[in-house]
């Protein structure tokens, strides 16, 4: 899909929800005592990017008020209002926003939620219902990969999946999956890289101390000077929510630690 990858370590695998992953990304530290680490993150930029992409409405509007996706998308689902949303169905509605784009079967939402195949195949057709043009835009991509042979990220860069038209069923779903997802992976990838040249050229022109480290996934990794700390930011917050312009608001959430942990 275009993200960039490391190995050596392979900074993109380190787990962060687990104890042990913790620790290693605090191993993680700035140069000196004078610097800081800053983690500068797209905010579930994904899901931003398939509103944008499938200009469903009700996604649109729920990013353009500021409100919790999730909770939205609970609320849609569970058809219950917003402010009766509990949290074990705001984990369900994200299971199912994330699955959605990877293209998650009924099978595989009962697995990763351990609940029924009625109850994961109600959910996702409750939220096909509540978000149809989601829908519209996953069939005719995948339409449109079967004609083609590829997908485009919404820069124009493309990626072929010759297994579309597979005889295979196998191999035909798991390219389907990949037309879904690669277009919207990939809008996020080419986000990122256009992000990194942005923010490069303003900590040239700004002759600023800090530096560029690293991306992992939607996230820029930064070697921050202390005393550059208020007048950076703003910089690369700017750089980030503007490098690839969309009616769906982007956001930026950054962090500032002593380690990678603390910062992110």
């Amino acid at each position: 899909t275009g993200r960039m990858q490391s190995n050596d370590p392979n900074l993109q695998t380190i787990p962060i929800r687990k104890e042990r992953g913790r620790e290693i990304r605090a191993a993680f530290v700035p140069r000196d005592e004078d610097y800081l680490l800053l983690s500068a993150d797209y905010s579930q930029i994904e899901l931003r990017i398939m509103a944008e992409l499938s200009g469903d409405e009700s996604m649109m509007e729920a990013f353009a008020s500021g409100t919790d996706i999730h909770t939205v998308t609970a609320a849609k689902v569970f058809k219950v209002e917003t402010a009766d949303v509990t949290r074990e169905m705001r984990d369900k509605a994200k299971a199912v926003n994330f699955g959605i784009i990877y293209g998650i079967s009924a099978f595989g939402l009962q697995q990763r939620l351990n609940i029924s195949r009625d109850e994961a195949r109600s959910l996702i057709s409750n939220y096909f219902e509540k978000y149809p043009r989601v829908r519209t835009y996953i069939d005719d991509t995948v339409a449109v990969a079967r004609t083609d042979g590829f997908v485009k990220t919404r820069t124009g860069r493309l990626r072929f999946l010759r297994d579309i038209n597979s005889r295979n069923m196998t191999l035909r779903n798991a390219a389907e999956r990949l037309a879904m997802n690669s277009p919207i992976q990939g809008t996020a990838a080419d986000m990122l890289k256009l992000a990194m040249i942005r923010v490069h050229r303003a900590l040239q022109t700004g002759n600023f101390r800090t530096k560029m480290l690293l991306t992992v996934h939607d996230e820029i990794v930064f070697d921050m000077h202390k005393s550059e700390q208020d007048a950076v930011i703003p910089v690369i917050e700017e750089c980030m929510k503007s490098a690839l312009p969309m009616k769906v608001p982007i956001v930026v959430e950054v962090g500032v630690g002593a380690n990678w942990l603390e910062a992110h």
